[in-house]
């Protein structure tokens, strides 16, 4: 696998290179394809006592992504290894259920694991993503994206649905992780 890694706000060092690259190395376990042509991109950035890390593994017809932020450098890139690894099982899962491991589809990407790995658990909270437990409808009122903040803030959500009163198009409201919020809106 190339690595492909970049720091800000921070120097990375040559033991933080080998830890990340390290870590990384052992999702290869699960990929069939020859991973010397896999380019994992790795951004790590200090911002005042946070350490973040953001992993991109893009790969045909699927992008690995994860980001975690921790007090510890170390540790954060242990969470985000985790997490992709989680990632790609509940792919494997899906596939594999579906009976979707056909050629030219995902499938062909991954292995079939045997020994200890076969073994490994696969997580109900991956199984449990998946499940529709809830259908809400409603009527979009016309508003704008300020009110739309203020309704999204009054009802506690982290999004919020809406019909844009200029244009008439269904737009999304959201809180993002720094407390700001976006918009998401159709072309």
């Amino acid at each position: 696998m190339i690595y492909n890694i970049r720091g800000e706000n921070l120097d990375v060092t040559d033991a933080l290179k080998d830890y990340v690259e390290k870590k990384l190395e052992k999702l290869t376990r699960y990929f069939t394809t020859p991973t010397e042509a896999q380019t994992a991109y790795v951004n790590l950035k200090v911002n005042n006592e946070k350490q973040k890390v953001e992993v991109t593994i893009p790969m045909p017809n699927l992008l690995l992504r994860a980001e975690d932020v921790n007090g510890d450098m170390y540790a954060a890139i242990d969470l985000v290894v985790d997490k992709l690894e989680r990632q790609i099982r509940k792919h494997k899962t899906k596939i594999n259920r579906r009976g979707r491991a056909k050629e030219g589809g995902i499938g062909e990407y991954f292995k079939t694991l045997e020994g200890p790995e076969a073994d490994a658990p696969v997580y109900e909270e991956d199984e449990a993503e998946l499940e529709l437990v809830r259908t809400k409808r409603f009527t979009l009122k016309p508003m704008d994206t300020e009110e739309a903040i203020l309704q999204m803030d009054m009802l506690g959500h982290t999004f919020f649905v809406f019909s844009d009163a200029e244009t008439g198009n269904t737009n999304v409201v959201y809180r993002r992780k720094d407390g700001r919020y976006g918009l998401i809106e159709p072309e």
